[in-house]
C-alpha cells in the first residue's frame, strides 16, 4: 500500500489565504532575526581557524504551495553571516521552509553558493516548539547534493 493517493493530480480545494495563520510549528519563525555572538570553526591547513560572526536571517511567508493533493505552507528565507569587522559575507544560504498540515512534514531547503544544495525532513504537531529534520548524502528523496569538488575535499555527510 502507497502512503500516496491513487489521485496525484487534483488539486485542495480549500486553501488559506492567510499563509501566517497556515504556518503551523513554523508560525513562531516567521520575521527578521540576528545576532552577534556566532562562533565558527573554519578547517585549514594549519588547524581551524576560528571567528566570531554575526547573522541575520530574514523568513517572510509565501503563498500556499500545491502539488496536486499535496498542500505545504511555507516562509522563504535567507540568511547572511559576516564577521564584525567585514561587511562581505563568509556564509550566505537561502531557501524555504515548508510545512504540511495533513502530515504534519516539514521541510528545510537549504542553498549555498559553494556549490551545495540539501532538502531536510522531519515531522511535527502544530504547536510544536521543536523541530529536528534530517538530510542525508545520498538518499533519493531527503538529501545532499554537493560540487564534486566539495564531495572529494569537505564532503557532508548528513
Amino acid at each position: 500500500m502507497s502512503e500516496f493517493p491513487d489521485d496525484i493530480f487534483t488539486e485542495p480545494t480549500s486553501v488559506e489565504a492567510d499563509t501566517q495563520a497556515s504556518l503551523g510549528p513554523l508560525r513562531r519563525l516567521a520575521g527578521v532575526w540576528g545576532g552577534n555572538c556566532g562562533v565558527d570553526l573554519n578547517p585549514k591547513a594549519d588547524g581551524p581557524e576560528r571567528r566570531v560572526y554575526r547573522e541575520r536571517i530574514e523568513l517572510q511567508p509565501i503563498d500556499a504551495q500545491a502539488n496536486g493533493p499535496q498542500l505545504f505552507y511555507g516562509l522563504r528565507y535567507h540568511t547572511h553571516v559576516n564577521t564584525p569587522e567585514e561587511d562581505i559575507a563568509f556564509h550566505d544560504q537561502v531557501g524555504y521552509w515548508l510545512w504540511e498540515p495533513a502530515t504534519g512534514l516539514v521541510l528545510q531547503t537549504i542553498a549555498i553558493p559553494c556549490g551545495q544544495v540539501a532538502i531536510a525532513s522531519g515531522h511535527a504537531e502544530p504547536d510544536a516548539k521543536s523541530l529536528r529534520l534530517r538530510a542525508t548524502r545520498g538518499e533519493p528523496g531527503y538529501g545532499i547534493c554537493s560540487t564534486a569538488f566539495l564531495e572529494h575535499a569537505f564532503r557532508a555527510e548528513s
